[in-house]
């Protein structure tokens, strides 16, 4: 097995897949995919409901906690974070969602030339197999699907009735790049199973030669040559190893450990990574910093019916016929998910795009992933888009199998109070419409005693959670930008040799799910790359002429 590679991607998730079949395509280069989890084996992966069993797995899960939120009453939020291949794509909701057209002309503005939603429009339609058909934003030769959902649900179909005599129209699409509407969410399956990015990218390449896999494979730092990257340091089966780049290594690790890779690597704020003994190869203070979230305020109600997922959950005869649904037809619940209505609005008059989007899902648990209630539920569960709180990832020691220190500041800023204070009452407005209020027979939580505005705000520090989308902590930006980790094409300022393709270099947080926005981050950083070495060709052609 050589220890020698062209490139070297560190992190087998959203990201890391697409990178692997899209560079080891035409066979010039040598390609190995790190991954620190095993593989993608356990069932509840691939069915789709199977990842309220994946939210506290012990194996494929990271299974974070953050450091005590003083905006969150010092409580430790959970934040789950898939470990196999496929990575976060293997565990997550599967919801099929892009943002808005305005993130991404905000990414671009922000001093990011490429990086507009024009620019990024073609590679979201190349990664995508859309069964709405092709249109001018969809595509349907990619290896990700996106499936819609085709058997009306009552209180969805109650939901996009309530929401229409509010004035939000009906759409079958969120992904044109104006996201304003109610509808069911596409999501990312195929044919009844979860369409991860292994099943999608890497399955169809792992038989290359030039792509070699490891699984069980931590990544512990990136090795320098001066200030270039050359390597990476890892363990796997007790042994620590060590694997060359002849060309470059790729930091796919996603927001919460890529910067932490980058910091026991030397490359990050100076004085943190002196305090913990590692020689500083790049002082970057971004690193680690602008750490961005979407916080799910999650309403609970019972309903007058039982024809929620709990009822089904909660009998033999239910689960059995659930079973059977997804076992001769690949359909029913276990095919779906959990949240299957989806809802873009402005709880600010002020806002000229959707400010907050709902999750609406046809069962009730105390959390997410977590026990159904033991009576027909569902749950409105709404989170602010372009959160202003800003938190930070940062080094507890140099042990690189610690969890850094996560601080994600939720609620820290005015705006995200105001705004999801907002969110909830129009939650309840909601569920108070017709014909959704003959559906719910009683709010369950936060219930009829929680009244003013500062009680709601309590409400939300008591039991907000998040809905998995740390982002922005080594984020896109000028050189100019002291705060800015990575350049246009990924590239890491200062050193050579190294990108991060993750949520980490989102300037700001996109609005909405984060996934399908990394498969195209994924997309064109292989483009750059490949335009790289094809530029390089070129040239040792015309040095030997």
């Amino acid at each position: 097995m050589s220890d020698t590679v062209d490139v070297i991607v560190v992190g087998a998730g959203s990201a890391g897949c697409v990178m692997a079949n899209r560079l080891s395509a035409d066979g010039a280069l040598s390609v190995c995919l790190l991954e620190a989890g095993p593989r993608d084996r356990s069932p509840w992966i691939h069915i789709p409901i199977g990842y309220g069993k994946t939210m506290f797995h012990k194996v494929v899960n990271w299974g974070y906690y953050t450091d005590p939120d003083p905006n969150m009453l010092g409580r430790r939020i959970y934040w789950p974070r898939g470990r196999t291949l496929g990575g976060s794509s293997a565990i997550n909701g599967l919801i099929y969602i892009r943002g808005q057209r305005q993130d991404y002309d905000a990414w671009r503005d922000a001093g990011n030339p490429g990086w507009g939603w024009d620019d990024c429009l073609p590679a979201f339609r190349k990664l995508e197999n859309n069964d709405l058909g092709a249109g001018p934003t969809r595509g349907v030769d990619g290896p990700l699907n996106a499936t819609s959902i085709k058997t009306p649900h009552p209180l969805v179909e109650a939901m996009i009735a309530a929401a229409g005599t509010q004035g939000v129209p009906h759409v079958q699409d969120f992904n044109t790049g104006d996201q304003e509407g109610v509808g069911y969410y596409q999501l990312t399956t195929r044919n009844g199973w979860r369409c991860s990015t292994a099943v999608a990218y890497l399955r169809p390449a792992e038989g290359r030669p030039n792509l070699r896999v490891e699984t069980g494979a931590h990544t512990m730092a990136v090795l320098f040559e001066g200030s270039r990257a050359c390597g990476v340091r890892y363990r796997q089966d007790g042994q620590v190893r060590t694997l060359r780049a002849r060309r470059e290594v790729v930091l796919c690790a996603g927001a919460l450990q890529s910067p932490q890779l980058l910091q026991l690597s030397g490359v990050g704020p100076a004085a943190l990574v002196r305090q913990f003994g590692i020689g500083v190869v790049r002082d970057l203070p971004g690193v680690g910093e602008n750490l961005q979230d979407h916080l799910q305020i999650r309403l609970i109600y019972e309903t007058t019916r039982p024809i929620t997922t709990n009822d089904q959950l909660r009998t033999l005869s239910g689960r059995a016929r659930m079973g059977l649904q997804w076992l001769l037809f690949r359909g029913g619940p276990l095919a779906v998910g959990i949240n299957q209505g989806g809802l873009f609005c402005r709880v600010d008059p002020a806002s000229r795009t959707p400010d907050t989007q709902f999750h609406f899902a046809t069962l009730s648990a105390d959390l997410a992933g977590g026990k159904v209630h033991p009576f027909s539920g569902c749950t409105y569960s709404v989170c602010q888009l372009r959160p202003s709180s800003r938190g930070q990832v940062r080094l507890r020691s140099a042990d690189p199998f610690e969890a850094p220190s996560m601080q994600p500041n939720y609620l820290s800023t005015e705006l995200d109070r105001r705004m999801t204070i907002a969110a909830v009452k129009y939650a309840r407005a909601l569920a108070a419409t017709e014909p959704l209020v003959g559906l719910m027979k009683r709010e369950f939580r936060p219930g009829p005693d929680v009244r003013t505005d500062d009680e709601i705000l309590h409400f939300c520090r008591e039991y907000g959670a998040t809905i998995f989308h740390p982002s922005g902590t080594a984020k896109m930006g000028p050189r100019s930008d002291p705060m800015a980790v990575v350049d246009e094409r990924l590239r890491v300022h200062g050193v050579a040799g190294l990108r991060v393709v993750d949520c980490s270099i989102m300037p700001t947080l996109v609005s909405g799910n984060t996934n399908v926005p990394v498969v195209m981050l994924a997309e064109r950083a292989a483009g750059f790359m490949l335009e790289d070495l094809k530029a390089t060709r070129r040239q040792a052609e015309l040095v030997a002429a």
